[in-house]
């Protein structure tokens, strides 16, 4: 069973850091960061954790074209999959950030989860610096 790698350890195959953060790299590091956690299952499974990292805006498309709402997802999220300690975990690559206007940062990537690959997009804003950043919008598609 993998764990989501720490941002430092987010490289591609040949050895290249997988984040792009020449744009701004605070923002970018951030966002990167509060992905990876979510991608945690101990984050997935505390509740605490996933109101601070989602937006209370927060919207999702799922792989299967649902709708999940930050309500929905804060009260659902820890029966999520990847949100067993026990179970598969998420394998992201391949990630990439740009700060589209101050304070949005749009983040790309791939994973891998249980045999199972997917796109993801996600838009991370920062509304003040008490909350800090929070997932705005997530969408995950199904790939080959």
């Amino acid at each position: 069973m993998c764990r989501p790698a720490p941002l430092e350890d987010a490289v591609t195959s040949d050895g290249e850091s997988q984040v792009d953060t020449d744009r701004e790299p605070d923002a970018v590091r951030a966002a990167v960061e509060g992905e990876l956690r979510l991608m945690d299952p101990a984050v997935r499974s505390s509740r605490a954790e996933v109101v601070r990292l989602l937006d209370p805006e927060f919207t999702e498309v799922g792989a299967s074209g649902r709708r999940h709402t930050y309500a929905e997802m804060i009260a659902e999220l820890h029966d999520h999959p990847g949100s067993s300690v026990d179970g598969p975990v998420y394998e992201p690559s391949d990630i990439t950030g740009v700060l589209l206007a101050p304070n949005l940062v749009h983040l790309t990537y791939e994973t891998l989860f249980d045999g199972r690959r997917a796109l993801r997009s996600s838009l991370w804003r920062k509304q003040d610096d008490h909350t800090g950043w929070r997932m705005y919008y997530h969408q995950g598609t199904p790939t080959s």
